[in-house]
């Protein structure tokens, strides 16, 4: 979460909810795609989200990051080189 940014100012709440009611409407298996900043703040809010949707019995997936298509990798850092590897396909 962003410095400051609590679970209540970032709507997660209205989110569970949501999530619920498409899970009763739906009846069919759910797959929630996290889509957060490659950043510090960003992870810590992945991780919380799939804290807080684990109940829901959904798929919770995370977009890949690693390098990007085209990039030189004498410029990439460890952290990006460990997602692309972690991440491969």
């Amino acid at each position: 979460m962003y410095y400051g940014m609590t679970p209540d100012k970032l709507r997660i709440k209205e989110l569970l909810n949501k999530v619920g009611n498409l899970q009763s409407v739906s009846g069919r298996d759910m797959e929630i795609i996290l889509a957060t900043n490659p950043s510090t703040q960003g992870e810590t809010t992945a991780l919380y989200l799939e804290g807080e949707l684990k109940s829901f019995n959904v798929t919770i997936t995370r977009l890949a990051r690693g390098l990007a298509s085209g990039s030189s990798l004498e410029y990439a850092d460890t952290i990006t080189l460990a997602n692309a590897l972690k991440h491969r396909k």
